[in-house]
């Protein structure tokens, strides 16, 4: 028999009575924390009063695998970008790296406990699922890779289970091939779970027409065999066929889930944004609204069978996807509460839909929008605007709006709007035509995958916004293109309407927003200017904002953390307020999503992935970095 202290006694006795879903609280088992896709961590250790000193725990760097230990220098390789969010299970950090791992840390130190290398490609880069297994079967990670495998490791020992599949991996591509075995097709975003399923959905290709589906499917978790199979673009007889003219469904490649998802777990719902049906700039052999594509699709989790969808964005040529992660939230009115799922496209429309019925809670219009002029385009006459929220980013631009903020960015901004023989602008859903065009908001969108956080308590949605538009034309293809007309810039396909020397765009700032939006009025709670441009800051140039591509996470200690723009820095703001409170600048731009965590000391720690090259920035690093109170 143990013979314990009082204090161990005590320390046991209250061990016991936490509750058993608090772990759940202490980790991040999963990209968006819980299946709600919330990013809220219940941990207030960290907090309004504290967090001005908070510092650097560890730091360990990526670098090459097998070559680098906690704290250590880059040892070698050319580095490489990181789009990782991490995730915390039992007292272990999981993750991918852009070095064709997955590693497994000492969450309290940064120390390596395992390292997979990947065969099949190269891993997802957002993140990977944990499986908590079940009475048949023991816990598993599951990931994907770019040549369509989804493979399960062992999370105590990074070993494949060699009962999954072939030997831990199972092969995608047959069953949604469409009969081109080498097109490309893979996972970029990371499973969830449900119960004993594992659901994936895909990346593929943004053009020609033809090649792989976009279905999104469920395997099961301890076998790996396909349980069911979502038809993202509807065959005959389906629901959404009717929305593509003749045989221009055939075969169709895009409409695919290659953001993130969520599950209402009470109500057995898995909640799919989808991306845009190829090509991505022209409809002509697409005629009609194109379900699923641009859709937030709900559907029966257990089989896959459809219960409701809602349409963001009608015959898409912009390449506004649906790309972040749905998040489940409450919305009261007149003192009901109404289960809801908010939604936000490229486009900087943020939908608040029932989550039961897919039915606005808010108010949305179809408005007139500018008709195409292409031959044999049919751009769809309306597009749907919430009511509340406004849209939430610019979508329109005026030559007059032309940014000033130094006289030589001016001139480089006029002479870019005169180039082409002048480049013509407008407002939402300005087409493509055959002269070069200013179109906002541009292919990255207002926001894209890192999406949303969410306060359950102040009943905020946070979320950043960029305003950058791309400049383009469509052009004639060469004879023999499978369709008629291709899009093209000043710098060739996915021109931006900035300076591409220092990422400044061409219109009037601010540039980079932080919002919170109440869901229960759909009114702005707040919003500011978010990050800085050093040189501007020093001509007394202010609240500029900055290019800025990352997630946030909201805590209990009513913090927002957020990292994302490219002038480096890694902030907390109030989560009521949006007064910042801790800034520290990293070594690199972060351009991921940061999680918080409970180690097993106690401590609560946040932390970020720092690795530079994004879409905005030519730094470049390898680091993970862990923060806690001193």
């Amino acid at each position: 028999m143990l013979n314990l202290s009082p204090t161990m006694t005590l320390a046991l006795s209250l061990w016991v009575l936490v509750p058993v879903d608090l772990q759940g609280q202490r980790d991040w088992p999963m990209y968006g924390l819980d299946e709600k896709s919330t990013r809220y961590s219940t941990l207030k250790e960290i907090n309004t009063q504290n967090v001005g000193t908070l510092s650097r725990a560890w730091t360990y760097h990526m670098g090459r695998p097998g070559a680098v230990t906690a704290g250590s220098p880059n040892r070698g390789g050319r580095r490489r970008a990181s789009e990782a969010t991490p995730i915390v299970v039992k007292g272990v950090l999981y993750m991918p790296t852009p070095y064709n791992t997955i590693i497994a840390l000492e969450p309290e130190s940064g120390k390596e406990l395992w390292s997979y290398t990947v065969r099949h490609g190269v891993p997802g880069p957002r993140s990977v699922a944990y499986y908590k297994g079940d009475k048949e079967s023991a816990p598993a990670l599951f990931f994907g890779t770019n040549q369509g495998y989804l493979i399960a490791l062992n999370p105590e020992t990074g070993k494949e289970i060699p009962g999954f599949g072939d030997n831990g991996a199972v092969n995608m591509k047959p069953g949604v091939d469409n009969g081109f075995p080498n097109a490309q097709f893979g996972l970029s975003s990371p499973p969830i779970i449900y119960k004993n399923l594992v659901i994936t959905g895909s990346r593929v290709q943004e053009a020609p027409s033809m090649g792989v589906a976009g279905d999104t499917r469920a395997w099961d978790a301890r076998t790996g065999k396909l349980v069911w199979q979502f038809h993202s673009v509807p065959r005959p007889g389906e629901t959404g066929h009717e929305t593509w003219d003749g045989n221009s469904a055939d075969r169709r490649s895009g409409t695919n889930v290659w953001g993130l998802t969520s599950i209402d777990v009470e109500r057995g719902l898995v909640f799919l944004p989808h991306g845009t049906a190829t090509p991505d700039f022209y409809g002509g052999d697409r005629k009609g609204a194109n379900l699923f594509g641009n859709s937030l699709v709900a559907l029966d989790a257990r089989t896959g069978k459809l219960k409701w969808h809602f349409q963001t964005v009608h015959h898409d040529i912009w390449d506004y996807d649906l790309a972040s992660a749905p998040v489940l939230i409450d919305v009261v009115q007149k003192g009901k509460k109404i289960p809801a799922v908010a939604i936000i496209s490229k486009a900087g429309m943020l939908f608040i839909l029932d989550r039961r019925n897919g039915k606005p809670v808010y108010e949305v219009e179809e408005r007139p929008v500018p008709a195409s002029a292409i031959p044999g385009e049919h751009s769809w006459p309306t597009q749907p605007f919430p009511v509340k929220p406004h849209p939430l980013g610019r979508t329109s631009f005026k030559p007059d709006e032309v940014a000033t903020v130094t006289p030589e960015h001016k001139k480089f901004c006029e002479d870019l709007l005169a180039s082409d023989g002048g480049m013509l602008t407008g407002g939402p859903y300005t087409p493509w035509g055959s002269k070069m065009t200013v179109v906002f908001p541009g292919t990255l969108g207002v926001t894209n995958w890192p999406g949303i956080s969410y306060d359950p308590k102040l009943s905020y949605l946070f979320f950043n916004t960029t305003d950058l538009a791309d400049v383009g034309k469509l052009v004639k293809a060469p004879e023999g293109s499978p369709v008629p007309y291709e899009w093209t810039g000043p710098q060739g396909p996915y021109s931006r309407f900035w300076n591409p020397e220092n990422f400044w765009p061409c219109q009037q700032p601010p540039w980079g927003q932080l919002w919170a939006i109440n869901v229960n009025t759909g009114e702005v709670a707040w919003k500011i200017p978010f990050g800085i441009i050093e040189e501007l800051e020093a001509k007394g140039v202010h609240g500029t904002g900055s290019m800025n591509f990352g997630g946030s996470i909201a805590t209990a200690g009513g913090l927002l953390f957020i990292a994302a723009t490219n002038d480096q820095r890694f902030r907390a703001f109030d989560s009521k307020t949006g007064k910042e409170l801790w800034v520290t600048k990293l070594e690199t731009g972060a351009y991921t999503t940061p999680i918080t965590y409970q180690g097993k000391n106690g401590k609560q720690y946040v932390l970020i992935v720092a690795t530079g090259g994004s879409f905005y920035d030519k730094t470049s690093g390898d680091s993970v970095i862990a923060f806690a109170l001193p």
